[in-house]
């Protein structure tokens, strides 16, 4: 498969090299944050975790500390990003959207619908391993209704058996959640897709209509993000980082999430989808919308303008 993420492996790596380059940045007075994004923005996660290993057995420190006691604010909160390995990034998002007072359903939704099947078994292992608890365990104890039982539905990852939508018709599968909630709780986007046409066919309507004359809350933005991913991921990711930064003031959790989690993915059309939607590249809005090394760190992510 073609890759289209805009981090790719940097070709001539060397962990040493890198690790004592970043030791030179943060010695001696004064940080250079400069030197420091240039490395880490430009070697892939697994080589990011090469340098980790190396800079440990050449200092014996741990690098994420060392960035932590030197970096400050958005640019280091980015740069811890960088560092995590993918599946622990994502156990760590919901740990902490579970975790506390409130849910933080917006990052519980955005990866539930978003990741594959086999990305959801990884974290649910990663995040037991990591925090002790189970990750359905936690979601059930945290959200109710309609909404949690769609959210373990998308953890368990078989496919269920779909109700026969023909029979349904649209008063039946419009106003019954438990339907809705089966036929989405199945992830093979080919069978949704089809279904969506199917039902398209019968109603008249798109599925996101009846959805959101529907549902409402949580619920409906789960149906709805669920229903986006089938259709199109990079598309949906597009609107997030869009959301993410037309508010007065910019969801800074929701653009570095999205940036670091998708750079070795599918940036390239989350891109592309952008400009498509929205008539600008995502790069300038980024720059419109962030400042300073944060915002240069997330420029090198995007990877360019469109």
């Amino acid at each position: 498969i073609e890759y289209r993420g805009s981090v790719r492996p940097f070709v001539h790596f060397n962990a040493k090299h890198d690790a004592e380059f970043l030791h030179k940045a943060m010695k001696g007075i004064g940080t250079d944050e400069d030197a420091i994004l240039m490395v880490l923005t430009a070697r892939s996660n697994d080589q990011r975790q090469q340098i980790k290993a190396a800079y440990k057995k050449a200092y014996g420190k741990d690098l994420v500390s060392a960035l932590k006691s030197e970096l400050g604010g958005l640019f280091e909160a980015l740069i811890v990003a960088l560092m995590t390995p993918p599946v622990l990034y994502d156990a760590t998002l919901l740990h902490k959207a579970l975790k506390g007072a409130g849910t933080d359903d917006q990052v519980l939704i955005e990866i539930l619908a978003s990741r594959t099947g086999d990305e959801i078994k990884d974290i649910s292992k990663v995040y037991k391993k990591e925090f002790g608890g189970k990750l359905e365990k936690d979601i059930s104890s945290d959200t109710g209704g309609s909404y949690g039982r769609l959210l373990v539905i998308l953890l368990q990852v078989c496919a269920l058996p779909l109700q026969d939508l023909y029979a349904a018709g649209e008063e039946k599968f419009g106003t019954d959640e438990e339907k809705f909630i089966t036929i989405l709780g199945n992830r093979s986007s080919e069978h949704l897709q089809k279904v969506f046409d199917a039902y398209k066919k019968i109603s008249g309507s798109d599925i996101e209509d009846i959805i959101k004359g529907e549902t409402t809350g949580n619920l409906e933005d789960l149906l709805l993000a669920v229903v986006k991913c089938v259709r199109n991921v990079p598309g949906f990711f597009a609107e997030s980082l869009y959301q993410s930064m037309r508010r007065a003031g910019t969801d800074d959790d929701t653009l570095m999430r999205i940036m670091v989690s998708r750079s070795e993915v599918d940036m390239l059309d989350i891109r592309a989808n952008f400009k498509k939607m929205y008539g600008q590249s995502l790069y300038t809005a980024i720059q419109e919308d962030t400042a300073g090394d944060y915002q240069k760190a997330l420029l090198y992510l995007c990877g360019g303008k469109d």
